[in-house]
């Protein structure tokens, strides 16, 4: 029993040296981590990599962060004031300096325009100049457009009192040398004005070509210098063309002005404007070129030829103006202020500009090139369509240009019959600026 008991321990013992043994053999199936220590690392390895474009951002951006700090003086904030007659959507006068504005905005950087519109006695009667330019230059403006002859007088009076602010009299003369007024601006008033009695002669040409009654109607603002030379260039331009193109004699021609107290209608002030539109269609006029700020002229002419009747119009002031009625739409002689708006802002800034008097001429070579023309002349559908109209108004412009036609040659005479440009003479910039009367042959009043 006793050998019995022995084998069975010796059998034991051995059976677990063997598993020991086996065990033994089984262990370096541990270590197969090792192996997959590399895929464990990967990681590791590939964070430099995931780093390295975080690490670079910041010095790629670096320059880009640092180029806004290095312009800084250039982006400085440059505030300018612009005074309006009328609403800045009046599809005339008014919004054509209210984009001259906005045209400064987009090509000036740090540009910011503050304006004011409708300063006029009817819409705001109790608004002064100089209450609306001490709120400017309260907000901070070094430039300020005042853009009606009707601010004039206190235009003078707001730059004596603000000598550091640069205002700009659009219309005005007193800071001209050679004007009857010289020496009566202070130093930091200046004035700007197209010189719109091109494209009015224009206007005059487009409507002697157009009229088969041989009555043309002027629809006038109020009488001034301004006005009384604009309209005497639309009759003297209408004469030409009535007698050249179209072999008529000048003096059959029926130019008629109605002039009706304002810019634009003011209720129980002035003239309606619609009610003397379809007067004048009434009694045989077949075109009319507007002077006022607003579109009535080529409204009532539109509304009128749907009715059927056979009539024209030449709107005023804004590029845009035929858009009002383009199927019996002439033309329109218009402003262009930005080009010469942007300059005075950049002489401003830049502390260069000095006292002037600019009566800007149109860019002959294009007259809707709104980056350089100053005043400028859009070809309406109505004269489009028509190739002996648009042959003979291409032909004139480009005499214009040439200098080959001037209306203001001599001999003219005024309305009273008095002799103003002798035959052989050329009127200068002074005789056309303050031309004292109508001319002969217009009807109208000069006064």
């Amino acid at each position: 029993m006793k050998s019995m008991a022995n084998k069975r321990l010796l059998w034991g013992m051995a059976l677990v040296a063997v598993l020991a043994l086996l065990m033994a053999a089984c262990q370096p199936a541990a270590p197969a981590p090792a192996p997959e220590e590399p895929a464990a690392e990967e990681p590791a390895a590939e964070e430099p990599m995931a780093e390295e474009p975080a690490a670079e951002e910041p010095a790629a951006e670096e320059p880009v962060a640092e180029e806004p700090a290095a312009e800084e003086p250039e982006a400085e904030e440059f505030v300018f004031g612009m005074i309006l007659v009328g609403p800045r959507n009046d599809r005339g006068w008014s919004q054509a300096h209210y984009e001259g504005g906005q045209y400064i905005e987009e090509n000036m950087e740090g540009a910011r325009m503050i304006f004011f519109e409708s300063l006029n006695p009817a819409d705001k009667p109790q608004a002064t100049v100089e209450g609306v330019v001490d709120d400017m230059v309260a907000q901070g403006a070094k430039l300020i457009f005042t853009t009606s002859d009707e601010f004039e007088e206190d235009t003078n009076s707001v730059a004596q009192k603000y000598p550091d602010v640069t205002f700009i009299m659009i219309s005005g003369d007193d800071a001209w040398e050679e004007g009857q007024d010289a020496g009566k601006a202070p130093p930091n008033l200046s004035n700007i004005m197209g010189r719109m009695e091109d494209m009015k002669a224009v206007a005059g040409c487009a409507a002697a070509l157009a009229t088969e009654t041989g009555r043309v109607h002027y629809l006038g603002p109020l009488i001034n210098y301004e006005t009384r030379r604009l309209t005497a260039a639309a009759d003297l331009g209408a004469r030409y063309c009535y007698e050249n193109y179209r072999g008529l004699d000048p003096d059959d021609l029926n130019f008629t002005v109605t002039w009706i107290g304002f810019w634009f209608a003011i209720p129980g002030v002035t003239l309606d404007p619609t009610e003397v539109m379809n007067q004048v269609i009434d009694t045989g006029f077949d075109v009319t070129i507007s002077g006022i700020d607003t579109t009535e002229a080529i409204v009532v002419t539109g509304q009128r030829a749907a009715a059927g009747d056979s009539v024209y119009a030449v709107p005023y002031d804004y590029e845009g103006a035929c858009e009002e009625a383009p199927e019996i739409c002439l033309g329109v002689p218009y402003f262009n202020w930005g080009p010469a708006y942007l300059e005075v802002a950049q002489g401003v800034q830049a502390g260069t500009y000095a006292q002037t008097f600019d009566w800007n001429p149109p860019y002959w070579e294009d007259l809707d090139d709104n980056t350089q023309t100053a005043v400028g002349w859009i070809y309406g559908d109505a004269l489009l369509e028509n190739a002996e109209w648009k042959a003979a108004i291409d032909d004139f412009i480009g005499k214009l240009a040439s200098g080959e036609i001037n209306v203001w040659a001599g001999p003219v005479y005024l309305q009273d019959g008095t002799e103003y440009i002798a035959e052989g003479e050329v009127a200068t910039d002074q005789q056309i600026w303050y031309l004292p009367q109508l001319l002969q042959g217009m009807v109208g009043a000069s006064e």
